[in-house]
Parts: C-alpha cells; structure tokens; sequence
C-alpha cells in the first residue's frame, strides 16, 4: 500500500518532472481505465479546515472543475464521470487545502498539489486530494488565483478519475502548473467594492473631461468663425 501511494505522489508531481507517465503521442497514460465501481462518484470539500491564506472562491474553482470532467474534459476518459456533493469525510474523493506543501508536508519544490488513492483489487476505494493555497516564486511567497487553482484542481481531478500524465504541453494532465493570474483572491474580496468605486470614479472623469473637450472645442470653433471670416 505504501509504495501504491508513493507511487501517486511521485507521478502528481507538476513541473519538476515535464514528462512522467506520457505516452509518445501525448496521451496521458491510463492509470486505471475504469477506476471507479459505482456512481455518482460522491465528493467531500473540506472548507473548514483551512490554512490561514485560503480563499472561500477556491471552493467555487473545486466545482468548476467536476463539471470540466462531467462535460468530457480533455476528451481521454472512457467513461462519463458523475459527481455529487456530500457533507461526509466518507466520501469517495475527499478534498482539503494547506499553506504550502513544500512547509507542511515536505514536498519537493514545484509540487502544487497530489492525489492519493487507495487502490483494491483494481479499483480506486477512496482519493485524497491535497491542494496549496500558494507557492515560492524565488524567496517570496505567493498565493494562487482562482484560474490557477482551477487549472491544478482540473489536473488532480483527472488524476482521481484514473488519468497519468501527458506530454502535450497544452493537455491539462501535462505535469506543469503556471500561475494564470496574480491577483490575490482574498485581496479582491477586502478591497473589492473600493476598487469597483474607483473604476466608476475614473470613469465619471474620463466621460468629464471628453465632454469638456467637445464643449471646448465647440466654443473655439465659434470663436473662428466669428473673427476668421
């Protein structure tokens, strides 16, 4: 059982390892064709608890991407996955975010986030997600976005629904994260409504000062015709 989970945890790794698990036409490798016995596949989110850097929308980017595989994903699943929500930590597919896990659990750099199942008689039994909040960009720590957190939910889902890696570098199971955006989700919640208060501000004084400008140049062309015959 170890090394099934050592394995996983090796093969989730995103960017250190560009290529693991692809097959040569870029197809991620089928882990399990079939991984699951039953459906819906049933989905605990655990929003409570949560490291101090978590953002209430990453739960939104969580269902965004089971509908990305309940809609056909990247189009290499045999099956159509069904997801259903559920308030138990039973559940089949159990997601939770930490800091960092470079910090907290010691992976090694570039890790973003993994899938960890338990495995019996080819079938997976259960899988736990585990997802960062955020990552070392140099010395300085960032937190991800919600399109970022999006893209490396989509992967660890595809991972639980039985797909490897791939090598096509525009598949969402090739091994590599990127940070889509750099605004700070907990940022745009706080300071949000100031920010949409200042864009109509420098909006109402743009919409003045063209209204000015044709009122001025108006003026002037009466001025012209009047002394400029």
């Amino acid at each position: 059982m170890y090394g099934i989970r050592l394995f996983f945890v090796l093969l989730l790794i995103v960017s250190v390892l560009p290529t693991v698990s692809a097959t040569s036409e870029g197809n991620p490798e089928k882990i399990l064709e079939y991984p699951w016995d039953h459906s819906p596949i049933t989905v605990y989110i655990d929003d409570s608890n949560v490291p101090e850097h978590y953002s209430p929308t990453y739960y939104t980017q969580i269902e965004k991407a089971m509908e990305y595989w309940e809609e056909g994903g990247n189009g290499d699943l045999e099956f159509t996955p069904v997801f259903e929500l559920v308030d138990s930590k039973e559940a089949d597919i159990r997601v939770k975010w930490v800091e960092n896990l470079e910090n907290v659990e010691g992976a090694p750099s570039g890790v973003a986030g993994y899938a960890s199942p338990r495995v019996s008689d080819g079938r997976f039994v259960r899988v736990d997600i585990v997802l960062e909040v955020g990552n070392y960009k140099g010395k300085a720590w960032r937190q991800y976005g919600d399109a970022t957190m999006l893209s490396i939910s989509k992967h660890e889902f595809g991972h639980a629904l039985g797909l490897g890696h791939s090598s096509d570098r525009r598949d969402i199971m090739y091994p590599e994260y990127e940070l889509r955006d750099n605004i700070n989700p907990l940022l745009l919640s706080k300071y949000g409504p100031l920010l949409r208060v200042a864009g109509f501000a420098a909006l109402a004084v743009l919409l003045y000062l063209g209204v000015s400008w044709q009122h001025s140049r108006k003026k002037r062309k009466i001025l012209e015709d009047e002394y400029f015959k």
